[in-house]
């Protein structure tokens, strides 16, 4: 029972707030009462189950790089064959199929928006089919390290209303950093010395500049990051609205406290083919489960003659954190 409740505390408790000191494991371990040669060899199953997929930083978007959210409306035969085009390129990180005309999903980041561009009109040559591309707008609530129990927020932040602008620049010095903890910290004792030794820095330096990165914002979150579906949250619910312009931020900051949204956002109408202009995202164990919360959100909220739709997630292609590529 011990085990039970220590790996349950280890996926649930350390989502936010990874440690940023020179062992972080140990500092882990003594919290949930385990050693931390047990924590690490945990860690590593979880991450070859893929019930975890790293531990490290969350980047915040559009900070170290540009990205978008695309669609595609594509036959549902030939669907497996072209995600698997789509996902085929580095610079996709999400991957999705959901339930609607535009029927394909995927995230696509690039270190500026020319080259994100170029990426895009390369997969509509090579599968053939025309790309919605949404960009972001604002960012209101961002944090997918949500309780694995109750599927609600962990914390209550308040929204940061980050405006889509022109992307600036990230300082040189940052860079090798990121490049080398995008993909996840190294699962030893002493991982911020291993990252040192890679970039012939001190650990200190490391440790240091992570810090900044976080304060600065670019940083979302350092933490363990799940695979929500491995954990029993099996409907991942879209959830769509086309709120008149001057209601959007009002609005964004009533969803941002919600606690069973996660992230919440705007992107572009793209007239005709595309209304929405507000993003939520709603996880549950049960399609019933989110739609009940859709529900019990529009009337809450005065939103019953607002336009929307719930996309389910039906099959997932390919899910990592984002990556970047410089020089």
């Amino acid at each position: 029972m011990k085990t039970v409740l220590s790996q349950q505390r280890l996926l649930n408790e350390f989502q936010h707030g990874f440690p940023l000191v020179i062992e972080p494991f140990a500092d882990m371990a003594a919290q949930i009462g385990v050693t931390v040669q047990f924590l690490l060899a945990q860690l590593r199953v979880f991450q070859q189950q893929h019930i975890i997929s790293r531990v490290g930083p969350v980047f915040r978007p559009n900070t170290i790089g540009v990205s978008t959210l695309a669609a595609m409306s594509v036959p549902d035969a030939d669907i497996d064959k072209i995600a698997a085009m789509i996902s085929r390129y580095p610079q996709v990180n999400h991957n999705y199929e959901r339930e609607h005309a535009y029927n394909l999903w995927f995230v696509l980041n690039d270190s500026d928006s020319a080259s994100l561009e170029h990426t895009l009109a390369c997969i509509s040559r090579q599968t053939g089919h025309p790309i919605l591309s949404l960009p972001l707008v604002k960012a209101y609530h961002i944090d997918l390290g949500f309780d694995l129990e109750t599927g609600t927020k962990k914390k209550q932040t308040r929204p940061c209303h980050r405006t889509h602008t022109p992307h600036t620049p990230l300082q040189e010095d940052y860079k090798p950093l990121i490049t080398v903890t995008q993909k996840g910290l190294p699962l030893t004792e002493r991982p911020y010395l291993a990252i040192a030794k890679k970039l012939k820095r001190t650990e200190q330096s490391v440790i240091t500049q992570l810090t900044a990165l976080l304060q600065e914002g670019i940083i979302k979150r350092m933490g363990v990051i799940v695979q929500h579906r491995k954990l029993g949250f099996l409907a991942n619910g879209m959830v769509v609205f086309d709120i008149p312009d001057t209601m959007v931020d009002a609005i964004a900051d009533e969803f941002s406290a919600e606690p069973r949204i996660s992230l919440c956002y705007q992107r572009p109408r793209q007239k005709p083919h595309w209304p929405y202009n507000l993003f939520c995202m709603i996880h549950g164990k049960s399609r019933q489960e989110v739609l009940e919360h859709v529900t019990n959100l529009r009337f809450r909220h005065n939103l019953s003659e607002i336009p929307h739709d719930v996309l389910f997630s039906k099959k997932c292609f390919k899910q990592r954190g984002a990556t970047y590529r410089y020089g």
